[in-house]
């Protein structure tokens, strides 16, 4: 099917925020941006939605804490119309990743933002705008992993593998039935099923994200809850990919 002109037309944006000057300076940021035409503000959620009563948008980059309604309960109450305008997050915290993901947000940006992020946020509207999928949440073929226990060679599915822990020169792959030692490093799976939707959040585990039912950030540092109820810790320096490649993967329910 052709594009048609709203698709290649530059983007109407709605900057959702209750401070003052963060809103202004996301405007301006927005409005160096060839792709994006008009943009208007909103200091609250119902702001935001008088403001979409009166004109629609076609993407709001839209904070999350914020008086009376946040920005979730926006998302939650935009989810309803019948266009509905993309919804990206520019938040000063983490750890509602997991909540922007189940309201199908295209991106989440962490304040302060910088220029270069918020170009790639732009990027993905058009191109969720467009109907293309991000490269990331393409499907990879299934793998069959022969693994040995005692001389005995059995097989298991990449798509079984709940996460992945290295052990000195081996990775063990652990499922929900059990786990298997493979004589592998960790960097070398972490390459090759990256485009299968594992990704490292430890400098010794590498996850399924598909498998992540939860995110959690007790005392300042992150946790992912697979399978079930197991606890895996995220360090510091893989926190922010950890986001951002949730927030790109396939939306639940094939939606």
């Amino acid at each position: 099917m052709a594009a048609d002109a709203t698709s290649t037309a530059p983007l109407r944006a709605l900057v959702v925020d209750d401070e003052a000057p963060t809103r202004a300076e996301l405007a301006w940021l927005l409005e160096q941006d060839d792709r994006i035409g008009e943009v208007r503000t909103a200091a609250t959620g119902a702001d935001a939605l008088r403001a979409l009563d009166q004109a629609p948008a076609d993407v709001l980059f839209c904070d999350i804490r914020m008086p009376g309604l946040d920005g979730m309960e926006l998302a939650r109450v935009i989810a309803r119309f019948a266009e509905r305008p993309q919804i990206v997050f520019v938040t000063a915290y983490e750890q509602h990743a997991v909540d922007a993901f189940d309201v199908s947000a295209t991106d989440y940006l962490v304040k302060p933002v910088r220029e270069s992020r918020l170009a790639e946020a732009v990027r993905r509207v058009v191109q969720a705008r467009a109907g293309s999928a991000p490269a990331a949440a393409q499907t990879a073929p299934d793998e069959t992993i022969p693994v040995e226990l005692g001389g005995v060679t059995s097989f298991v599915q990449r798509s079984d593998v709940l996460y992945v822990q290295a052990q000195g020169d081996y990775a063990r792959l652990h499922t929900a039935e059990g786990s298997h030692l493979l004589r592998v490093s960790l960097t070398l799976l972490e390459e090759r099923w990256a485009e299968a939707g594992f990704a490292r959040i430890h400098r010794s585990t590498l996850v399924s994200l598909p498998a992540i039912a939860q995110v959690r950030t007790d005392g300042g540092r992150s946790v992912v809850v697979v399978g079930d109820g197991i606890e895996l810790q995220v360090s510091r320096r893989h926190t922010r990919d950890l986001r951002e490649r949730l927030v790109r993967l396939p939306r639940r329910g094939g939606s």
